[in-house]
This record gives structure tokens, C-alpha cells and sequence, in this order.
């Protein structure tokens, strides 16, 4: 285990205090949560071109425009996403497609990257397996 690994997976610990297999389980259930929600959030920075809040660097008429709750089942249980919405309702998320409900596949792989320590050029290829469309590795390093 590398020493940047073991800080990360103290600082956890601190974060969750687990005391029994259940809370890891709860731990692991909402780091995926917050894991995916800014994989969206990163989607929605690719199709405009700017990340929130930077205007500076916006060069198009279309604008975020709030979000749409959803609740998504994983086998870790159900987990709560807001997904981003923009003005002229073109944006189509691909990491939780519209009416998609059941992401356990999605989660499987995340983890297992996560877990490994991937590089974002080693991240492109499964999850261009599960988007079905090709992403550039700067989209993969804005959402990991």
C-alpha cells in the first residue's frame, strides 16, 4: 500500500468512524454516491465547455439550469443523485442515463478503478464500456 493510499484510507476512518462491517458498507455506499455525482457534474462541464462558475472561459449561450433528483439502486442499497440540467435540455448524462434506475454495473467498475489506482488513460477504456461512446482522458480526469 503506498503512503498516499494508507493517508487516504485513515483520513476515511477518521471522517466515518466505522465500528463494524455494516458502517464500511454505509461508508463505501456514499463515497460511490459522491463519486458519481461529480462524474455528472464533470459531464455537464464537458458539453459546455466551462466549469461552474467560470465565465470567464464560457463561450456558449447555454447555461446550467439546476438539477433533477433521482434515486438509483446499487448492491450497496439506493443512493440519492441530483442530476445536472441545462437551459436548452440537451444535456443527456451518460454516466446514469435518463431512466436508467439500476447501476450496479457502473458502480462495479468505478470501484474496482478506484481501487486499483488507475490512471485516467487506463479509466478511458471500461468506462467507454459503459458510456458506449468514446471520451477523451481529460473528460476522465475531470470526473475521477
Amino acid at each position: 500500500m503506498t503512503p498516499e493510499r494508507r493517508e487516504f484510507i485513515i483520513g476515511l476512518f477518521e471522517h466515518y468512524q466505522p465500528t463494524d462491517a455494516q458502517d464500511v458498507q454505509e461508508m463505501l455506499k456514499d463515497l460511490l454516491g459522491d463519486i458519481l455525482q461529480g462524474m455528472l457534474e464533470a459531464e455537464m462541464d464537458q458539453k459546455l465547455g466551462y466549469s461552474k462558475y467560470d465565465y470567464q472561459n464560457k463561450e456558449t449561450d447555454d447555461s446550467r439550469n439546476g438539477y433533477s433528483h433521482k434515486t438509483v439502486t446499487s448492491s450497496m442499497g439506493d443512493t440519492d443523485l441530483d442530476i445536472p440540467r441545462d437551459r436548452r435540455g440537451e444535456f443527456e448524462p451518460q454516466i446514469v442515463k435518463k431512466h436508467q434506475t439500476d447501476i450496479s454495473n457502473i458502480e462495479d467498475q468505478v470501484l474496482s478503478m478506484y481501487a486499483k489506482g488507475m490512471t485516467t488513460r487506463d479509466i478511458s477504456t471500461p468506462l467507454s464500456n459503459v458510456y458506449g461512446a468514446e471520451a477523451s482522458a481529460e473528460t476522465f480526469s475531470h470526473m475521477t
